[in-house]
């Protein structure tokens, strides 16, 4: 097997989570290579398996086999990794690339865009599509459709049986010619946008940051308050309820949380110091107390470096980061 494909096998090995946090460390053309491996792979014998992982984990040589959906691997653990937007443009690439069509390329796009290329098609096309979609992206897309069509498909969905090969065949050659037509009509390639102002400021010094709100806020306050809303900000840790402060302390290092401790308000240091251990927090006051001075530079890179975890997490539903203005990052 190839750098990639063994990459990907071991990927797999490991499960979603260890593997999500792998693939953070890759760059992009690296990452690109290994999902387009994941794609292509469903099935690996246990010597493949067994020689990719023996430098690893010994223990892997008594499995019979790794069999898992590796698109659906690849969809959750890119997500994990980068987020829902950064994911879909990779996996769009890669399917792109593996040849994806018909109904199994319908299955990685938005509910928004299939709804829009289905909704003049014959209810008989949607309630065949639904059926192969799964079943959370095909109730938003029977959500989507309009409301006099909805009754009629799910009742087809309802008293489908099975469907000839030749069928299959058709619906995929309707999807290709028509479907994906109109969704290409329907679509706009969208670019820019509040959320991306935010992303661009969460990634510059705050001594840069901060005077650009400033000047957004003198010209446009509505959207300086849009914009901070979706900024990933240290202070946002005050919104997050107990239990989401609790997971992400488990995904922090404490090297790292110290140094952003150290140039946190009070009020945040007291949410963080309540949701650690009694004897965890005595350590962290004293080792706040004797810590000598710290680079301002360095704080924000350990605040920045939390929040990038917090908010994979909240991607995630594992953390609730609600603004002040009620928005969620």
């Amino acid at each position: 097997m190839s750098g990639p494909d063994r990459v990907a096998v071991l990927m797999m090995a490991l499960g979603e989570e260890y593997a999500a946090e792998l693939l953070k460390q890759f760059d992009p053309r690296e990452l690109h290579r290994i999902g387009a491996s994941m794609a292509s792979l469903s099935s690996v014998g246990r010597d493949a398996v067994s020689t990719v992982v023996a430098e690893f984990n010994n223990e892997l040589v008594n499995q019979n086999a790794l069999v898992i959906d590796s698109r659906d691997f690849m969809k959750n653990v890119l997500t994990r990794a980068l987020g829902r937007d950064k994911a879909k443009n990779v996996m769009d690439r890669i399917l792109n690339e593996a040849g994806a069509t018909g109904v199994e390329a319908l299955k990685w796009m938005e509910a928004q865009a299939v709804a829009a290329g289905l909704r003049r098609e014959h209810p008989q096309i949607i309630a065949l599509v639904l059926s192969y979609l799964e079943s959370a992206q095909a109730a938003e897309v029977l959500a989507l459709l309009p409301e006099t069509l909805r009754h009629d498909v799910l009742i087809r969905v309802a008293t489908l049986d099975s469907v000839p090969t030749a069928a299959i065949g058709e619906l995929n050659e309707v999807i290709e010619k028509q479907v994906m037509r109109n969704i290409n009509a329907a679509s706009s390639f969208k670019v820019g946008g509040p959320k991306r102002a935010a992303e661009i400021l969460n990634a510059i010094d705050t001594g840069i940051s901060t005077p650009l709100m400033d000047k957004i806020k003198g010209m446009d306050e509505s959207l300086a308050l849009r914009i901070e809303d979706l900024m990933v900000v240290f202070e946002h840790l005050l919104n997050a309820d107990d239990r989401g402060i609790q997971n992400l302390l488990r995904e922090v290092s404490s090297e790292t949380l110290i140094v952003a401790m150290r140039g946190a308000d009070e009020t945040i240091r007291e949410k963080i110091l309540r949701n650690m251990s009694k004897r965890a927090a005595e350590m962290m006051r004293d080792d706040l107390e004797s810590m000598g001075p710290v680079r301002l530079a360095d704080v924000e890179a350990a605040q920045k470096d939390i929040m990038t975890i917090a908010k994979r997490m909240a991607e995630a539903g594992d953390l609730n980061l609600g603004s002040g203005g009620g928005g969620y990052v």
